[in-house]
């Protein structure tokens, strides 16, 4: 399936008559990524494409209060996919969903939304991002009730082959749902930790790479529990193992040309340089749960606000790679982000350095695990999540791009969990608590 933009919602209505779709789910996430849905029979998708459905969003953590709470979802036709591991007969399909206010506004906390309006300013400047999203997550063995345990499933590392990855056939399933659903998953592979994997994306539009990872998460955590496992994207699930980074491939286009294929771009240099100098403010957005901060600085995670080219202990490292497949990878992200938020940043942070012709600091061409005299001249990613709250808190930037009212909201929630997370003895406990959708 392959539905544009332009699709109407006439031929959306025969689709779902012919494919005996039963049970149609509109998703959204909430403000800090988590997905949300409702399902409604085909009967209702007419009113949702033309009024939209009406949900609850006092029970949203960070949406609106219980005096004003009506929101609407309204389907985008384009976003329209099977579940192919629900039953084929009474078919389930789903549709991302844009949220409004009753008189139609966009809802102002809405980071698809959001987002797009990051799209449209860089287009308006003359350019356009491309995006390639590289996940990693665990998969455990479940107890004998089906809830997770902290037991990898094997204990495989980097690039292992089966017996010793056990992962193999599960990551094959993954990727033919994610094909069956008309997105194009280009590798897959066991990482290094036990039990650990990734999948990695053909890039994209910004929009299209963040509606596939969201979609990635659903699908690696129904078929992992479909084969009696848990898929777990908590960025540190195991001490002293590697963390589950989410590795973030950019490409600037303009004209139609990928100008980092360019030998020499100065726009390419004050993207990227852009993207440094708001490394720190971002974190929040890019590192979302007090566990994020556990991986970074080790195993090649960040620690230090830096680039180089084919570097893997920097933040930002230029991939040796030609032609459209030239790119920069921002290395500090993590599966909790929220990805919408987290590409609006990262476009407006690069655009905004593109604009005022920043100049690229000299690459840090060293091992930053190992040279702490060298690396101690470096700026520091921050160290906490509540450290990373009040950077942001701060930063006229992320207000400009996110506005007031979703940055006090998302620092406020922050704050508590990193409080909560500090006080707590037991880590892994209050990881279970606090983030169960992880």
């Amino acid at each position: 399936m392959d539905f544009q933009a332009q699709t109407t919602s006439a031929e959306i209505l025969r689709f779902v008559a012919e494919n005996d779709v039963k049970f149609i789910r509109l998703i959204f996430c909430d403000l800090f990524g988590v997905q949300k849905n409702i399902s409604i029979m085909p009967d209702e998708l007419e009113d949702a494409f033309g009024e939209g459905i009406s949900f609850d969003a006092s029970a949203i953590l960070g949406f609106r209060g219980v005096a004003d709470s009506d929101l609407f979802l309204k389907p985008e036709p384009s976003t329209l996919t099977l579940l192919p591991w629900r039953p084929q007969q009474g078919r389930v399909a789903r549709f991302y969903c844009s949220i409004l206010h009753p008189d139609g506004r966009a809802f102002e906390c809405d980071s698809r939304e959001l987002l797009r309006q990051a799209i449209e300013r860089c287009r308006a400047a003359g350019y356009e991002c491309k995006f390639g999203a590289e996940c990693e997550f665990y998969l455990f063995k479940t107890d004998e009730n089906g809830d997770a345990t902290t037991i990898p499933f094997d204990n495989g590392g980097y690039f292992d082959m089966s017996p010793i990855d056990r992962g193999e056939n599960v990551r094959r399933e993954i990727c033919l749902a994610l094909e069956d659903m008309g997105l194009h998953p280009e590798s897959s592979h066991h990482e290094q930790g036990p039990g650990q994997n990734e999948i990695d994306f053909k890039f994209s539009g910004a929009l299209d790479s963040a509606d596939d990872f969201m979609t990635l998460k659903t699908a690696v955590k129904a078929i992992a529990a479909r084969n009696g496992l848990f898929a777990s994207f908590m960025p540190k699930p195991l001490s002293g193992k590697s963390g589950s980074g989410l590795h973030i491939n950019v490409s600037l286009h303009k004209n139609g040309q990928n100008l980092f294929a360019e030998e020499i771009s100065p726009e390419r240099e004050s993207f990227i340089a852009g993207v440094l100098l708001r490394a720190r403010e971002m974190s929040l957005f890019l590192n979302s749960v007090p566990n994020s901060y556990e991986r970074l600085g080790e195993l090649e995670a960040p620690g230090f606000v830096s680039w180089s080219e084919r570097n893997r202990s920097q933040l930002i490292r230029i991939p040796a790679a030609s032609g459209l497949r030239s790119r920069m990878e921002l290395r500090s992200p993590d599966p909790s982000c929220n990805i919408y938020l987290a590409y609006a940043l990262i476009i407006s942070a690069g655009l905004e350095g593109v604009q005022a012709g920043l100049k690229l600091p000299e690459p840090s061409d060293f091992d930053s695990y190992s040279d702490d005299s060298v690396s101690s001249r470096l700026t520091p990613l921050p160290q906490s999540l509540g450290e990373a709250a009040r950077l942001a808190a701060d930063s006229e930037f992320v207000r400009r791009v996110l506005g007031d009212g979703l940055v006090d909201k998302f620092v406020s929630q922050k704050l508590s969990e990193a409080r909560a997370y500090d006080e707590a003895g037991d880590k892994t406990r209050i990881n279970s608590l606090y983030f169960p959708m992880l």
